[in-house]
């Protein structure tokens, strides 16, 4: 059981004041692909017997992973060191050398972009002293960018959007995307699908939303190297951004966020009867309308995305990312730490934090309630 100090600590942070907030972010003000993992991106394991935070707690821990998570971190880790006085390190290597160094016993947590497949999870119960939990803490919608100037609102069905980046429809006033916009001015102009250069998990996510609810118009499968020959490919969110922007008649796949800040507009998806368009709230939804994957460890919450969802509200091309940790710790005082930043992570000023500084969609109060109660697990041996 967590001590009440620890329990006082962490009531702290979930009553971090909005100004506080608002100055650290200020700080920080990095973007998605800029900078370097927050507290200097430590690769080595915990730190365990030294100095504490917060009576039981660690004052350094160390995870790895996703890069996704890095805009946020540069937020989360330090309010978190601010509230508790423990140093959250977190080196943005990329999901699968997370998971390897969290699996390894290098680092204290991973984020990750996939949860745990079962060969991990034995892995997992020989660095744990309980085996390890997955927590899905980060959600970026994904937006269907477009330039087309004169054209609001653009609709689109899930075969027409396969179509368009398979390059099987390639003008914009063809009679497929006519149908579905019967008020919108069309030009007869080339379609220019764009898509990122490099392997990204952006790319997988969009391309399991194709295989899933457009099978027969997206033959390419969930891939993470973007499959079809052709258009125009650019590095990075960034590039996949400022190709749209410059390219007039283009079209592409980019987090949500920056493609709002760059001014491009977003497509709506066809979902059921209704058309829904990026906004936190409805990328938020698809987590509460998916199912969670069974025979699972006690406390692990590992989302089956419903990408074919018809539920209202709900946007379904999403990035969903995870935080893993350990049941058990071999030091305690690494499992309080661990538990308490996670918590922090999960809470409604973690999250709201992370929209601020990444532009992600904050999670719903049923996903943040399954999660606390998951992070009761979390322990010191």
């Amino acid at each position: 059981m967590r001590s009440s100090t620890t329990r006082a600590a962490r009531a702290a942070l979930a009553t971090t004041s909005a100004a506080a907030l608002a100055l650290t972010l200020a700080a920080c003000g990095a973007s998605n692909e800029t900078g370097s993992g927050s507290g200097g991106g430590s690769t080595g394991g915990s730190t365990s017997g030294g100095e504490m935070a917060g009576g039981d707690m660690a004052s350094t821990i160390n995870g790895a992973g996703a890069s996704t998570q890095q805009a946020a971190f540069q937020a989360w880790s330090v309010n978190f060191q601010q509230e508790s006085g423990t140093t959250v390190n977190y080196d943005p290597v990329g999901s699968g050398s997370g998971r390897e160094q969290f699996l390894s016993g290098g680092v204290d947590f991973a984020g990750s972009d996939a949860y745990m497949d079962d060969e991990e999870l034995a892995q997992a119960d020989e660095r744990c002293t309980d085996g390890a939990i997955d927590l899905p803490v980060y959600v970026s919608p994904i937006a269907i960018a477009y330039n087309l100037p004169g054209v609001e609102d653009l609709q689109l069905s899930p075969d027409v959007l396969a179509g368009i980046m398979a390059q099987q429809i390639t003008t914009w006033d063809d009679p497929a995307i006519a149908d579905l916009n019967p008020d919108a001015e069309l030009p007869s102009q080339p379609i220019t699908p764009v898509n990122r250069s490099d392997d990204s998990g952006t790319t997988e996510n969009f391309t399991e939303y194709l295989d899933a609810a457009a099978p027969d118009a997206w033959t390419f499968g969930v891939v993470e190297t973007w499959p079809v020959p052709g258009g125009e490919a650019a590095q990075g969110t960034s590039g996949v951004v400022q190709a749209i922007s410059n390219g007039e008649g283009s079209i592409g796949y980019a987090d949500a966020s920056q493609v709002e800040a760059s001014g491009l507009s977003s497509a709506l998806v066809q979902v059921g009867e209704e058309y829904v368009g990026p906004t936190p709230e409805a990328a938020a939804a698809i987590l509460d309308n998916s199912t969670r994957v069974e025979g699972r460890p006690e406390g692990d919450i590992a989302i089956d995305l419903d990408r074919t969802t018809a539920e209202a509200g709900t946007y379904p091309i999403v990035l969903v990312s995870y935080q893993i940790a350990c049941k058990g710790y071999e030091d305690p005082a690494v499992g309080e730490a661990v538990a308490a930043f996670i918590e922090y992570v999960a809470s409604e000023e973690g999250q709201q934090a992370a929209a601020e500084q990444a532009g992600s969609a904050p999670i719903s109060e049923t996903l943040r309630s399954d999660i606390m109660s998951s992070l009761e697990l979390v322990t010191g041996s």
